[in-house]
């Protein structure tokens, strides 16, 4: 048996436990990262890269093995990026088995036993596949084994209508599928139901199948010929089946009960310093818990890092953390929907809208159609939605200001070229102060008075 003592374990090499790796290194800490099995985690090989790779394949009208060619290809162009050839070069010890405790204090991986002064899960999720009866008997895929396929589905029927439902559905469809979803509450149902609609709307249009209030109750068939029969009778008929509920921490190889580690089934329980119930040990990314986003585990790196190197308190927060669905016309969001600040603020709360209709540059290039809409505060942002193009980009310049606590006044001070697609943001942030402007009687009679005395 192997042992090695080092600073920092890392048990994972996905988004947070790579990020964690890589700064750790190059400031001087001893580093072992384990990973059992492939470098770069769910979002390289399963999640965020395959699914924005197929969607634009779908935009660029590809035959669906092209589409998955260019899928692979944006996989393997990646790759060397997260290798274990990079972390190795960087100075990192990386061991390829996974990693289970063996005591507060030990990690073994393989024939190695690993000690070491702090130790960070970032082993991350998988997907959630829910004891359906007759899915048992019944082939689906889930996102770990869609992108593979070469064979195109003449009927697709995807259970969840969630991001990556809605994502690998809008893809499939463009990729000459039949596609239906269905969705036992309300698709894209954390999301602004107004912002929500405007996208379903446009995939209806699309031609795909969006089943609401479809609760699946049972699943049978053989490949080829499947059928959902939903709680209240409804029956959805498909070749092929897509499983996308949602996701479960990974957890189980871990042995955390021997490390005095506390956890439950959304993953290990940590605090906002992301520390576990064992000292040593913390948590990032979607196992510990919260916001499951490729993003949200490199923040919460920059979080552990400052705690394990550095020794100085660390919180994460999550009122600054966006998210996006990468549908066509995109949905994203950053803070408080419209219903979450107004349960939370009341009365003071402003609801901005500015509709994309008013965009020049997405007139020009005939795409205008979308909403903006911003909750504001006592002249601060606390939240904004987005649908349209480019959503997930233009979400980025309100979580830039939730961030940083920015006033509205300092938002419509920014000057941006003309004509682009992020005049939504300065024209949004510019209704704000229309009535206080140009509907304002004060107003009126000071520029009146001025005027009458101005040389």
């Amino acid at each position: 048996m192997n042992k090695i003592k080092t600073d920092i374990c890392i048990i994972g090499a996905g988004s947070g436990g790579l990020s964690i790796a890589a700064g750790a290194v190059q400031m001087g800490a001893r580093v072992v990262l384990l990973e059992g099995h492939k470098m770069g985690g769910d979002c390289l090989n399963y999640g965020c890269v395959p699914s924005k790779a197929l969607l634009a394949a779908g935009k660029m009208g590809l035959a669906f093995g092209k589409a998955k060619d260019h899928v692979q290809n944006a996989i393997d162009t990646i790759a060397p990026h997260d290798s274990v050839e990079r972390f190795e070069g960087l100075g990192v010890q990386v061991i390829t088995e996974f990693g289970s405790f063996i005591s507060p204090t030990e990690v073994q991986a393989g024939d190695t036993v690993i000690t070491a002064r702090r130790f960070v899960i970032a082993t991350g999720s998988s997907p959630f596949v829910p004891p359906l009866p007759g899915l048992d008997t019944v082939p689906y895929d889930t996102n770990e084994t869609i992108f593979q396929n070469r064979t195109k589905p003449e009927h697709l029927l995807i259970v969840g209508g969630g991001p990556i439902g809605m994502e690998m559905a809008q893809a499939h469809r463009r990729l000459g599928c039949d596609v239906t979803v269905i969705e036992g509450m309300k698709a894209l149902g954390k999301d602004d139901p107004e912002l929500a609609t405007i996208v379903l709307e446009n995939l209806r249009a699309e031609g795909i199948e969006i089943a609401e209030d479809a609760m699946a109750k049972e699943i049978r068939g053989t490949k080829g010929a499947i059928e959902i029969e939903a709680q209240d009778g409804r029956v959805f008929k498909g070749s092929h089946l897509l499983m996308a509920v949602g996701r479960k921490p990974n957890i189980d190889r871990l042995n955390l009960d021997v490390a005095g580690i506390e956890h439950d089934r959304t993953g290990v329980k940590v605090g906002a310093n992301l520390r576990s119930t064992n000292r040593r040990v913390y948590a990032v990314g979607d196992v510990a818990g919260g916001l499951q986003f490729t993003h949200v585990a490199g923040y919460h790196a920059g979080v552990v890092i400052k705690s394990m190197l550095f020794g100085l308190p660390s919180k994460a927060k999550t009122a600054h953390i966006p998210w996006a669905t990468y549908t066509d016309p995109e949905l994203a969001q950053v803070g408080l929907t419209e219903a979450q600040a107004r349960e939370q603020h009341g009365g003071k709360l402003e609801v901005i809208r500015f509709d994309f209709a008013g965009n020049d540059r997405l007139i020009a290039e005939g795409k205008a159609k979308g909403l903006i809409k911003l909750m504001v505060v006592r002249g601060r942002p606390v939240g904004a939605s987005i649908a349209g193009p480019s959503a997930g980009e233009l979400i980025g310049f309100w979580a830039m200001a939730l961030a940083n606590n920015l006033k509205m006044g300092q938002i419509a001070a920014t000057v941006l070229p003309y004509p682009t697609v992020n005049e939504v943001n300065k024209r949004a942030a510019g209704a704000y102060f229309t009535p206080r402007l140009f509907e304002n009687a004060n107003v009126k009679r000071v520029v009146g008075f001025v005027q009458r005395f101005l040389p």
